[in-house]
């Protein structure tokens, strides 16, 4: 995975476990504990996405939201809020957040937030062939959604960009080799079970039968 993360919080009793869990979870994480540093470091990057807390030292999280976008910065920027901030929920998606969270959260609901919007960044080049149906299985391309007999299956980003290359890649007979080349950008001389371990776990959220071998 190793997708790199900008938290910008300065509460260090949500930061460091936060961060630690993150990092457990394959992420590679930098924290920044006011807002001036924070904006600082996201000019710097590259990150794939931020997590900004609104109510920040020196610098809130409105404010940098917004000069990130004014410079062009484009990563994914999530919003952490307090319950009571509604108005500045509406306002950070206005001024260029793309998602926010209100505190106190569930870290599940907060990687599958950060899941989602990594697989929407992954995709900046999209076909105007966006919704691909393959029996009970619907995947849309724009929005990074995949459905089976109805119902959400919910996929890593590296999930989605592994099936999203079998489905630019139809009828291919694709090496190990190449999978971890394209979708992963690891070298070929990597351990190809990180391959065999993601196919699996597809098989088994979209067949029926994935012991079955096709």
């Amino acid at each position: 995975m190793n997708e790199r993360i900008l938290l910008v919080e300065d509460e260090e009793a949500l930061s460091l476990p936060l961060a630690d869990r993150l990092r457990r979870e394959g992420y590679w994480v930098q924290i920044a504990a006011d807002g001036e540093t924070g904006y600082e470091q996201a000019l710097l990057g590259p990150f794939d996405l931020i997590l900004l807390d609104i109510m920040l030292p020196r610098k809130s999280g409105l404010d940098v939201c917004r000069d990130l976008r004014q410079r062009n910065i484009t990563t994914p920027i999530l919003m952490l809020t307090a319950r009571t901030q509604t108005d500045d929920k509406v306002l950070g998606l206005r001024i260029g957040a793309d998602d926010y969270l209100a505190k106190p959260f569930d870290q599940s609901e907060l990687l599958a937030r950060i899941e989602a919007l990594l697989r929407r960044a992954v995709m900046p080049n999209i076909s105007p062939e966006t919704i691909r149906q393959m029996g009970s299985v619907r995947v849309d391309l724009r929005r990074a959604e995949v459905f089976r007999d109805g119902q959400a299956v919910p996929l890593s980003a590296r999930e989605f960009q592994l099936l999203r290359y079998f489905l630019e890649h139809p009828g291919s007979l694709l090496t190990r080799e190449e999978l971890l080349r394209d979708v992963w950008n690891y070298s070929s001389s990597t351990s190809t079970r990180t391959v065999d371990v993601h196919v699996g776990w597809l098989r088994q959220k979209l067949e029926d039968d994935p012991s079955t071998r096709n």
